[in-house]
């Protein structure tokens, strides 16, 4: 597992896709919510390590991440998706269901065009049913 290589964080972050810019990987690093093996890093130049876990957020999930290999460019999704293994808790997905369930009453479907007065007031008092 040694080896000669040695990849900046926020770099590793930008191969990998989780952030469009190394910026942005820079700038959460930088707050301090990103997590290496549990615990807080401040410093994006901090070399990745194969093997290291890391526990980030990314647009309301939190992500855990395990890096298993290090890229040699930041190319299209389906190499990165080579460079690390997804640990992320499944209850996000869960979630994510129960969420599309609840507003189900509002999905249209395509090409029906815009809903008529008469359908808009029916969905609003759909919704203020529920609401109560």
């Amino acid at each position: 597992m040694a080896e000669d290589v040695s990849l900046r964080l926020d770099k590793w972050l930008w191969y990998a896709r989780f952030f469009k810019t190394r910026t942005a990987a820079t700038k959460l690093i930088q707050s301090g919510k990103l997590r290496i093996n549990g615990n807080v890093t401040h410093k994006p130049h901090r070399a990745a390590i194969i093997g290291m876990v890391l526990t980030f957020p990314q647009a309301n999930d939190i992500r855990v991440i395990k890096i298993i290999q290090f890229g040699e460019r930041r190319g299209p999704a389906v190499e990165a998706l080579s460079l690390y293994e997804d640990l992320s808790p499944k209850i996000n997905e869960i979630k994510k269901e129960e969420q599309l369930k609840a507003v189900d009453f509002e999905i249209r479907e395509i090409g029906t065009g815009r809903p008529t007065k008469k359908q808009r007031r029916e969905t609003e008092r759909l919704k203020d049913r529920f609401a109560k």
